[in-house]
């Protein structure tokens, strides 16, 4: 089976840049969206797929945050947000299937100076706890722009940055807290030492230069380790700032 996940920095933008066709390159099975950056009535026809139920979840403000998924496979339920966040950013989308559940997120950035890093470590406990106590009934399946680069192999300049947003001491105990909750990242479980990174600045001519930071995963339990095929990120395909992360998990 296979998955995908990418941060489209609004979907009416990333749609003129190629997103339809690289939708149907990747030919996911499901396949998540963070910042659509878009309401249910700004749907068009170029945003639907044949063969695909749509799942959205739109951030109260308009044109900010939101989340989205595709799947070919009929979830038996889908919920929205967790426990414990009342922010109305439409953040995350849980959907149960028979045998695991999928959940996304699209993590608060902590933004300049840290300025909203309480409220990003309060949202990210209440996630932790949702994601386990899901994992007590079926293995989890969890992606999205998480928004925090854990290790000093995914950004090209760890030294600089200890003190910013996405790798910061806290984000990443953070991220940290919830590997050893019983999770894997799969990336870095399957390539333990490859540089890649998943967005990049669109200032100082980031993308070209590959100054990035790996910060959109897939998270799955571990006792999912034993299945997982191949995790990927697409550091070639544009259209957005971040690009495009896969997942293939034997069924």
């Amino acid at each position: 089976m296979k998955f995908a996940s990418w941060n489209v920095n609004g979907l009416r933008a990333c749609t003129k840049k190629g997103f339809p066709e690289v939708f149907r390159e990747i030919d996911a099975d499901i396949f998540a969206i963070q910042e659509t950056k878009m309401q249910p009535d700004q749907l068009e026809d170029s945003h639907r797929f044949a063969g695909y139920e749509m799942y959205m979840h739109s951030a109260e403000r308009k044109g900010y945050s939101g989340t989205l998924v595709y799947t070919r496979r009929r979830p038996l339920a889908v919920s929205y947000d967790i426990a414990g966040d009342d922010s109305k950013e439409g953040r995350v989308i849980t959907m149960e299937f028979e045998d695991f559940w999928f959940v996304t997120a699209y993590v608060p950035n902590s933004k300049e100076g840290l300025a909203r890093l309480p409220f990003r470590l309060e949202w990210e406990k209440h996630l932790r706890e949702h994601l386990v106590k899901l994992d007590q009934t079926k293995p989890v399946i969890y992606t999205g722009d998480l928004n925090v680069a854990h290790e000093e192999i995914d950004l090209k300049n760890p030294d600089s940055n200890h003190f910013n947003a996405g790798f910061s001491d806290e984000e990443r105990a953070a991220f940290t807290e919830l590997l050893n909750a019983g999770f894997t990242d799969t990336f870095r479980y399957l390539h333990p030492q490859e540089v890649a990174y998943s967005w990049w600045s669109y200032r100082f001519r980031a993308r070209e230069k590959n100054i990035g930071w790996r910060i959109d995963y897939f998270v799955v339990s571990d006792r999912l380790r034993d299945r997982l095929t191949d995790s990927g990120i697409l550091s070639s395909v544009e259209g957005s700032d971040h690009c495009p992360v896969v997942l293939t998990i034997q069924d």
